[in-house]
């Protein structure tokens, strides 16, 4: 059963989520707990990236760090992890130094051998469940928490590179090489992610949203065959599980980068995430309808970099923005998040982030009639 946490107080975003009119859209970032802060490198000075992972109270802190500095203008908190804590739970070392380095990664399927056949998600990622719990408490009803995984694709990916990787050559090998272990592989980490999804919601997230970052390496049809089909069983397993639980059946997010939209659609999400090459008013013509008559929340999309161009630019860019999702949602502020169309970037004045958010408030606002 659901736990008892404080009464929310700013459900613009769930309303969002489930396609409804807002009067103005919701608004959150992606990495908006993170190295642009200098609250959060502040605290990164004394503490170790995955050591803040696994501590509830220092997870807690970064979350709730842009929430106490932008207050009234975010609309969601998101947890303060990462998506390499699944690849940890399975058994694979990563270090953070200063990207992600897998200390011993996947060479040939000989090698998924040596992970755990089975792996109790509570135990090894309860660390996060706890995170969520002190969080949703902590925010007091303030704005919803989001909750998070990496996509099969991606993780798997990460765990066969050993890290990031510009050409993915080891990991496209694979599937082309070895595509039934490709397959196997995929399938034991869609299992974690669904018990890790639902053990999120029990413990206080209020929306999912599933990060496959790395889906526009892949063509269209190898996106069909090693990516699709285990998106789909996410949202498929984990809105029933948590119904079998007797739980909240929380908005789900596909953020796809790079992806079809009509084929990311296609897994059975209530938002899809756009990056920053997407048009929203194509994408709507690709999208809505095609899953059972209803309307898709679009989420996105501003370009990052934006944020470097000085005040002027970034007015000019968002209200741009703005007018394209409302001319998408036939002139309304229906089913729409407010986005940027990947990671904030390390670089980025704080100030002119809140000035991104202020002019988010102010030009997605449904016009007064």
């Amino acid at each position: 059963m659901a736990q008892e946490f404080p009464t929310l107080t700013n459900d613009l975003l769930l309303r969002a989520a489930r396609g409804e009119q807002t009067e103005r859209a919701p608004v959150w970032v992606m990495r908006q707990a993170g190295r642009y802060l200098p609250e959060f490198r502040k605290t990164r000075e004394t503490h170790e990236f995955f050591e803040i992972c696994r501590s509830p109270t220092l997870a807690t802190e970064i979350t709730m760090q842009p929430i106490r500095r932008y207050a009234g203008l975010l609309d969601a908190a998101i947890i303060f992890s990462d998506i390499l804590v699944v690849p940890q739970a399975m058994g694979m070392e990563v270090i953070m130094n200063p990207g992600p380095h897998f200390t011993d990664p996947l060479n040939t399927p000989a090698d998924v051998e040596k992970l755990p056949r089975e792996v109790d998600v509570e135990k090894e990622l309860g660390y996060v469940f706890e995170a969520l719990t002190l969080t949703r408490k902590t925010l007091a009803g303030q704005v919803p928490l989001i909750g998070f995984s990496g996509a099969p694709w991606t993780l798997m990916m990460y765990m066969i590179e050993g890290g990031g990787s510009q050409t993915r050559q080891k990991s496209k090998t694979w599937l082309f090489k070895y595509p039934e272990a490709s397959r196997q592989l995929l399938w034991r980490i869609t299992d974690i992610c669904v018990q890790y999804l639902i053990g999120q919601v029990k413990a206080g997230a209020q929306l999912l949203q599933i990060f496959d970052s790395n889906a526009g390496d892949l063509s269209p049809h190898d996106f069909s065959t090693f990516a699709l089909p285990y998106l789909k069983r996410i949202a498929d397993e984990v809105r029933e599980g948590l119904k079998a639980r007797q739980l909240p059946v929380v908005p789900l997010t596909l953020f796809a980068k790079g992806a079809s939209p009509s084929l990311a659609a296609s897994a059975g999400y209530d938002t899809i995430g756009l990056d920053w090459t997407l048009d929203p008013r194509d994408v709507a013509k690709l999208t809505d309808g095609i899953i059972d008559g209803r309307t898709i929340t679009l989420q996105g999309n501003l370009d990052p970099v934006v944020l470097y161009g000085g005040r002027e630019a970034i007015e000019r860019e968002v209200k741009r923005m703005c007018n394209m999702f409302h001319d998408a949602r036939g002139g309304a502020c229906k089913a729409w998040i407010a986005n940027l169309g990947h990671g904030i970037t390390p670089g980025v004045d704080p100030e002119d982030m809140k000035f991104f958010l202020e002019c988010v408030h102010k030009y997605s606002a449904v016009p007064s009639s």
